[in-house]
């Protein structure tokens, strides 16, 4: 099981949640974080810092971002599984069908 970040981090990537993550597995992409599904260990700390609410349990994740779960896990079959955000840096790409999303969360006052 792993914590999944949906839409509402499109365009945002706040990084609450990088820094409060203690394994270092919430890894960046060109318009969005993306945590690591091998890497992370479930403890939750991410999600309750997110301001934008963009961080779920897969289990609780809502039906309209189900896509964000495979995007998660697909964005790191060219990464792989380097054991740390903080070694490898900002990515310049995204999952496909993140890359392909118009501008979103214009609003977003950080």
């Amino acid at each position: 099981m792993t914590y999944v970040i949906a839409q509402p981090c499109v365009d945002v990537k706040d990084r609450a949640c990088v820094d409060e993550c203690p394994v270092d597995c919430i890894y960046e992409g060109r318009r969005t974080l993306y945590i690591h599904p091998e890497e992370c260990v479930d403890c939750g700390a991410c999600e309750p810092v997110c301001p934008t609410e963009a961080i779920f349990y897969e289990d609780d994740l809502p039906q309209e971002w189900s896509d964000y779960y495979r995007a998660n896990e697909d964005f790191f079959t060219k990464l792989g599984s380097p054991g740390g955000a903080a070694q490898v840096g900002a990515q310049d790409y995204d999952d496909d069908m993140i890359a392909k999303l118009p501008p979103q969360n214009q609003d977003y006052q950080g």
